[in-house]
């Protein structure tokens, strides 16, 4: 009998092949794109948390009491340490380090590296295994380091390089030999080797090598900014070790930190949703409002054509009942037959998934996990998806067609044929309304990203080139670096050039506080320092509000600082000319600092900020230099760079000209947002393939029913036109109620996105005009093309249908 149920649900399938195409293609594509969005989903949830005893580690995370006088994902630098000298009963493990970049050279390969300055406990408490090497005693010696497989390979040609020679240069220009002492196995995403998007860390090297690199001030309860981390022992509870924490700072941190810091740590396997005000988490509750949209959509449209179908099987019906057929037997034909449709339909997402894994983990921005990688209870979520979905599609027409009596179903009447109109719309009404939301919430996600990229940011971020430099941090390094940079000036295809310490990236330097000199009443006022000289605001296009930017022709005076408009405000100043020759002074400095200039304010950080009060020192003031910006002239920029990388190598010999464009360094600022861009734009294409493939098979369908109908209407005078009115108005009605469901949803959705922005754009009508008038247009246009052959036809054929 069951074989039986399958056979005749497989001809019926196979009877109408226009309506099963388009109704397994409709659905396939909802759960395809589920499951890329499930499955991205998972392996963000899976960061951090295959590292050894994750669930017993935790970041340290710092809470100032003004955000500006520190970071939020470093603390002071002996903190852990002294926590596991001093609470061994509370603390099992624990690892620092610090971020750097320096030239890293072998023969003639010179590249600019990420260097993670750390304690050698890193590769016993989180597990990393070796390729090669002893994982003891890799990070004992000092000069020794633990590469990457990539780097390996990069610099080497080979995995097998322990005991091989690589050349790392110092901030003060000279060079040293560090020995290999182990190659890393590839290892999970994870918050410890790469902390942000900006720190992907290649090379590892013992903390007991920080002179070296001029990072005296490691163990100096003054140094804010290392990352930190803490392995307690089982069973020890959280609050514990935040009372340890509080405790060791009371006792070792330096007035004017420990009363401004809260130290909390953060579940190592929380922390990567957590940081960045839940960025993250956010773009993975979006995807997967989006990812369920779609799904449902899909289902909706299913299930919808469907019951559409149902009706035109009410003879075979009847003629079932009268040779005996039961209601129970009917009742499971209709149950099979959407059955096997919805697993025709996941079995093709699942065949199209590892094909369509590369185009989505460019859209987001990382690799997608095969299917093999899922638990293995994972198949339950497609085999429940199959039951339910096929239940909810068949169920609905199945018992309200068994229901009929034999001598209606013989007679092909459905008495009740109007009590199903109702769910009929219902769910495409339903179906066009989350359409429109994914619409409009790409429309103003769009909108919002571009926002990112326009002329506002306060400064021109158009043809300017950023390079990190080679660094001797001495004072004849500072004196060679103009020189090589007034060398670049001079090119005839570089309008301007300037070094400094930070570009507008949202990488701060430090965060010193400032005080007006002359008035203690005014409380300090945390500052974003920018080390720059003297034409950074020329090369940026930075306008100048008042007074002078520095200038070295009358030679260099320490004294001399530049606020932005921001910071002149927060002092108290009414306007910038008052704040020129004013004073301030910093706490742990003897220099009393005039204000010679006010520049205007520009977007240093993302837009998810507002803009910071700011001062400038000249570079020559701490001997430090990080980049080279070049604002190159508009032609041939493909030459330009040519010469840029020709002019490099004869000026700066044994360092390689990396560079980025300013739009570049925007999108890597912006990269989660514009990662939510290229989906909701994917979500905004299934979502018209999902709705007008159901238009074509519902459309299609009502015109299989109404044959003789519109035969004759034709024959009674109706005009093609008055055929294809008759099939848009209902379409068109049910999805203008469906459009303005989705205005007010969608409004409340997005209004909740943008509120995350300091700066924003006011969304406005047009989004959700151009949504609902553009998908009304081309389901206009289709319905038209479909009715347009019907209306057209011979009406003497329409008539002998049946």
């Amino acid at each position: 009998m069951l074989k039986n149920y399958f056979i005749v649900a497989w001809r019926n399938i196979c009877k109408r092949p226009l309506y099963s195409v388009l109704n397994i293609i409709g659905l396939s594509s909802g759960v395809l794109f589920t499951l890329l969005i499930g499955a991205y989903v998972w392996n963000e949830l899976e960061i951090n948390k295959k590292l050894l005893n994750s669930k017993n580690q935790y970041f340290l995370t710092s809470q100032w009491k003004d955000p500006n006088m520190g970071a939020d994902i470093t603390t002071l630098g002996p903190l852990s340490k002294r926590l596991k000298e001093e609470y061994p009963n509370l603390v099992r493990n624990y690892y620092r380090w610090d971020g750097i970049t320096s030239v890293v050279s072998k023969g003639d390969k010179h590249f600019r590296e990420n260097i993670q300055l750390g304690d050698s406990t890193i590769l016993s408490m989180y597990g990393f295994g070796l390729l090669t090497g002893n994982a003891r005693a890799a990070l004992t010696d000092p000069y020794s380091v633990v590469i990457t497989r990539d780097a390996a390979i990069k610099y080497f040609g080979k995995t097998n390089v322990v005991g091989e020679l690589i050349s790392i240069q110092s901030f003060s220009g000279t060079q040293h030999d560090f020995t290999v002492t182990g190659v890393l196995q590839e290892i999970p995403e994870n918050s410890v080797t790469s902390l942000n998007d900006a720190n992907h860390n290649t090379f590892f090297i013992p903390t007991n090598t920080f002179a070296y690199f001029g990072r005296n001030d490691f163990e100096a309860w003054t140094n804010i900014i290392i990352p930190s981390y803490i392995e307690l022992k089982e069973g020890v509870k959280l609050s514990s070790l935040q009372q340890a924490i509080e405790q060791v700072l009371q006792n070792n941190a330096p007035a004017g930190i420990k009363e401004n810091l809260l130290v909390r740590p953060v579940a190592l396997t929380n922390y990567y949703l957590q940081k960045n005000n839940g960025l993250a988490k956010r773009m993975l509750y979006a995807l997967s409002f989006v990812g369920l949209f779609i799904l449902l959509m899909a289902i909706v449209n299913f299930i919808n054509i469907s019951i559409t179908g149902s009706s035109s099987r009410i003879k075979e019906i009847g003629i079932r009942k009268v040779l005996g057929g039961l209601r129970k037997q009917i009742i499971i034909q209709f149950l099979t037959e959407s059955v096997i449709l919805v697993f025709l339909s996941t079995a093709l997402a699942i065949i199209a998934f590892p094909y369509s894994r590369p185009f989505f983990g460019e859209l987001v921005g990382k690799q997608i996990p095969g299917l093999s990688s899922f638990p293995l209870n994972f198949i339950f979520i497609p085999a429940t998806l199959v039951l339910l979905v096929g239940i909810l599609a068949g169920l609905y027409p199945a018992v309200l067609l068994s229901s009929l009596k034999s001598s209606d179903s013989i007679k092909g009447k459905l008495k009740t044929i109007k009590e199903n109109v109702w769910l009929r719309k219902s769910l495409t009404s339903f179906q066009f309304c989350i359409a429109c939301v994914v619409i409009i919430a790409a429309l103003i996600v769009a909108r919002q990203v571009n926002y990112f990229f326009s002329q506002q940011l306060g400064y021109n971020k158009e043809y300017i080139v950023s390079s990190q430099l080679p660094r001797d941090w001495s004072p004849q390094g500072v004196r060679k670096m103009e020189t090589i940079r007034n060398e670049f000036a001079a090119m005839p295809e570089i309008s301007e050039a300037t070094l400094s310490y930070e570009i507008p990236n949202g990488m701060n330097g430090s965060q010193p506080p400032v005080y007006k000199a002359d008035d203690d009443s005014i409380h300090a006022i945390p500052m974003q320092a920018l080390v720059t000289d003297e034409h950074y605001l020329e090369t940026y296009q930075i306008p100048l509000q008042a007074g002078l930017f520095f200038n070295n022709n009358g030679g260099f005076d320490s004294s001399k600082i530049v606020l932005n408009e921001k910071a002149s405000a927060d002092l108290g100043w009414k306007n910038a000319n008052e704040a020129i020759g004013k004073q301030v002074r910093i706490p742990g400095t003897s220099t009393v600092f005039t204000v010679q200039g006010i520049a205007g304010d520009f977007h240093f950080n993302s837009m998810q900020q507002k803009i910071q009060p700011i001062i400038f020192f000249h570079i020559r003031l701490a001997n430090t230099y990080r980049y080279i910006s070049l604002k190159i002239k508009p032609g041939n920029i493909g030459k330009t760079i040519a010469d840029l990388e020709k002019k490099w190598a004869a000026l700066l010999p044994g360092s390689s000209f990396e560079y980025s464009f300013m739009d570049d360094t925007l999108k890597k600022l912006y990269k989660t947002e514009i990662q939510l861009r290229k989906a909701a734009y994917t979500a905004t294409l299934l979502s018209l393939i999902i709705v007008l493939l159901g238009v074509i098979a519902h459309v299609s369908l009502n015109i299989q029913k109404r044959t003789k109908e519109i035969g004759i209407r034709k024959v009674l005078g109706a005009s093609v036109t008055n055929i294809i009115i008759l099939f848009m108005k209902e379409t068109l009605m049910v999805m203008t109620i469906g459009g303005l469901i989705a205005c007010p949803i969608a409004w409340f959705i997005m209004k909740g996105w943008l509120n995350d922005y300091a700066y924003r754009i006011t969304p406005g009508i047009q989004p959700f005009i151009i949504s609902i008038a553009g998908l009304a247009l081309v389901t206009s246009i289709l319905i038209v093309l479909q009715t347009i052959r019907a209306g057209m036809a011979n009406p003497v054929k329409s008539l002998r249908t049946e």
